[in-house]
């Protein structure tokens, strides 16, 4: 039915919804409990943080944002029953926020994208995974954090390695990569040891590199394991410098450890620093957070990358008009070439869907607290 044009002139004067606007219903299934629950529900609230701001300023072409979440305990069984749930009940246009290797696998090997032509915009996992219709990122791939740290410990003269790292199907693209960004910088990786997926079961792999002594350890774990491996490894007498992806949440391991067990760990960070303005995002980012009352979970960089897909699901509603719907979303995320969130760039492509570039390495200090 169409609208006298004086009618729709009057609600836009007024601020009211249009009759075309709509709820855009986000989907995430992620880990709400469990060992690395404080890392799926902060990436929940940075979503959150954002779709406030967009809500409370009248929405995006007049559409407003709902977030959906449901919990998969980090279980990839679960992973996939709350996904075709949430499908059903919910009717999400896109999907974010999604965590664990096999969960993802689980979740593209399932057919359910596919099936509902519903795309996932921002995911976080241990493995190199390769490229897959419907899945894009908004951080920079795994490949880009090896090469950033072994190109920091070339700069340090070290050039004995042991990789510490999740065990799983896609190990072996992993193992092949570090080995390549090692020789690149004539380092060696002299000792590699796992852990089984979705545990923290790190002993057998302390034990490895306590008897190998490399000067570096390079760690692709959860922030669970990561933890957990730095917690034994070093209460073992171990004196390596301890590197971690960007797994490891600086909020979870200062839970756990001491300032002692933490001085010296770096981590690659895949987003702004959170905790400081150093960008256009990380402004915007830390004004919304002094204007939010209570926060389910502390700031963290994991908070900060949910605000980023946020922003980037906000973006790909803006680019479909008055009409949103799934496969829109493919089609403006294909499109999303060289968009500046503010500091922070994401691009993707037919072809490419792990959107960003930016790498930088934080060291924690004696005091505990973050030094770039």
């Amino acid at each position: 039915m169409k609208m006298n044009p004086s009618l729709v002139l009057i609600l836009s004067l007024l601020g009211m919804p249009l009759a075309h606007a709509v709820e855009v219903v986000v989907g995430q299934v992620g880990p709400m409990s469990g060992l690395d629950a404080n890392q799926g529900r902060a990436y929940a609230v940075g979503m959150q943080l954002m779709f406030n701001n967009v809500n409370k300023a009248g929405g995006i072409n007049g559409h407003t944002f709902a977030l959906v979440r449901k919990d998969d305990g980090g279980r990839a069984e679960d992973t996939i029953s709350a996904t075709k749930q949430l499908l059903t009940e919910e009717k999400p246009l896109v999907l974010a926020g999604f965590f664990g290797n096999r969960n993802i696998t689980d979740l593209v090997s399932s057919g359910v994208l596919e099936a509902n032509s519903i795309a996932v915009v921002g995911y976080r996992t241990t493995e190199m995974r390769p490229e897959t219709p419907l899945l894009y990122n908004v951080r920079a791939s795994l490949r880009d954090e090896i090469h950033k740290i072994t190109e920091h410990l070339a700069t340090v003269g070290i050039n004995r390695i042991g990789l510490f790292y999740e065990d799983g199907p896609g190990v072996a693209s992993l193992l092949a990569a570090t080995d390549e960004a090692v020789k690149k910088t004539r380092g060696n990786v002299i000792s590699k040891a796992s852990y089984p997926a979705g545990t923290a079961r790190v002993t057998p792999a302390v034990e490895v590199f306590v008897k190998t002594t490399p000067q570096a350890i390079i760690m692709v774990a959860s922030g669970a394991a990561a933890a957990a491996f730095i917690e034994q490894y070093r209460a073992a007498g171990g004196a390596s410098q301890l590197l971690s992806h960007s797994g490891a949440d600086i909020e979870q391991l200062s839970k756990r450890l001491s300032e002692e067990q933490l001085r010296g760990v770096a981590i690659a960070q895949v987003v702004p620093n959170p905790y400081k303005i150093s960008v256009r995002l990380a402004k915007e980012f830390s004004d919304t957070i002094a204007k939010t009352q209570s926060l389910e979970v502390p700031v963290s960089y994991t908070m900060m990358e949910g605000y980023i897909a946020a922003k980037v699901i906000v973006e790909a509603v803006r680019r479909q008009g008055k009409n949103p719907n799934r496969s829109g979303f493919v089609t403006a995320l294909d499109s999303m070439d060289s968009y500046d969130l503010g500091g922070y760039l994401v691009s993707f492509k037919p072809g490419i869907r792990s959107g960003a570039k930016f790498v930088e390495l934080s060291i924690i200090s004696g005091s505990g607290k973050i030094r770039q």
